[in-house]
Parts: C-alpha cells; structure tokens; sequence
C-alpha cells in the first residue's frame, strides 16, 4: 500500500500561499501600467486617464513610473466624497493633482514633488482626484472652479 506524501504537499501548499502573499509586495515595486482608460476632456484638451478604481490601485497610484506622456493621467475614483489627501512616496514624476467634484468641478490644484511624504488635500470633500504632469494644468489655462468633463463626472 502506499501512503500519500501529506508532509511534501503540505509544504507545497505553504510555499504557494507564502508565494501568493508576496504578490501584492511584488506589484507595488513595479509601475501600473494595465489600468482601464477613460477620455477625459478639460475645456479643448483631451485627457486620456488611467483609472485605479480599487484600494490596490489607488494605493499604488502613479508610483515607480519612470515617465508619463503629457496628454495622459491617472484618476483616481473613491466611493463617496470625503477631503482627499496624496502624497508621494514611491512616486519619481513631478505631479499636479486635481481634486474634483461629482459634476466635474475642479475644487482645488496641488503641486505635489517627487518622493515627497507631505500630503496634499482636497479643499472640501470630493470623490475623485486627477495627477497629470506637473505643469500641464498651468499650461493649458486650467484653474480651479473650471470643470472637466467625461463619462464619470454627473452633469
């Protein structure tokens, strides 16, 4: 008769779960890159925005990307409206974030430097928060109370 190698399994079962663990530790090393899209437009100028939906995403955010091309950003989507707070840690680009209300309406812009932990708010409560390339706001004329529009933000 032979016996199952209940001990060999057993220490299988435990690499793999100790290996499924680190995952998670693994991917916030590595940038986001595989995120849905939405297009996003503020005044003439379109945006093409990563959207980090989920605690993960928004957790890792724009982190340990190298570059970012000038039309493009990420939005960042929360579940209700609360003051927003971001920070940079882990994240090498110089951003500009803009915390925006459920109707589109810019309520507040950030300058936010690399690897910089001071945290940046929102001026009231808002449900979603848009990085884009430091600069990219100024240069387009896009100020606060300006709105953006898209198929999330509610008329």
């Amino acid at each position: 008769m032979t016996t199952f190698p209940f001990q060999a399994l057993r220490r299988t079962f435990c690499l793999l779960a100790l290996a499924a663990a680190s995952l998670p530790a693994l991917a916030q090393n590595m940038p986001q890159m595989d995120l849905p899209r939405v297009e996003l437009r503020a005044g003439m100028f379109r945006i093409d925005a990563q959207v980090a939906s989920r605690p993960v995403e928004r957790q890792i955010g724009l982190m340990h990307r190298q570059s970012m091309p000038a039309h493009e950003g990420m939005l960042f989507v929360f579940e209700r409206p609360a003051v927003q707070c971001f920070w940079m840690k882990n994240t090498l680009l110089p951003l500009t974030a803009a915390f925006v209300a459920d109707d589109g309406r810019i309520t507040n812009l950030a300058d936010m430097q690399p690897l910089d932990e001071t945290s940046h708010c929102s001026s009231e409560p808002v449900r979603f928060v848009l990085e884009m390339n430091q600069g990219w706001f100024a240069q387009k004329g896009i100020r606060a109370g300006q709105r953006l529009t898209g198929p999330v933000f509610q008329p």
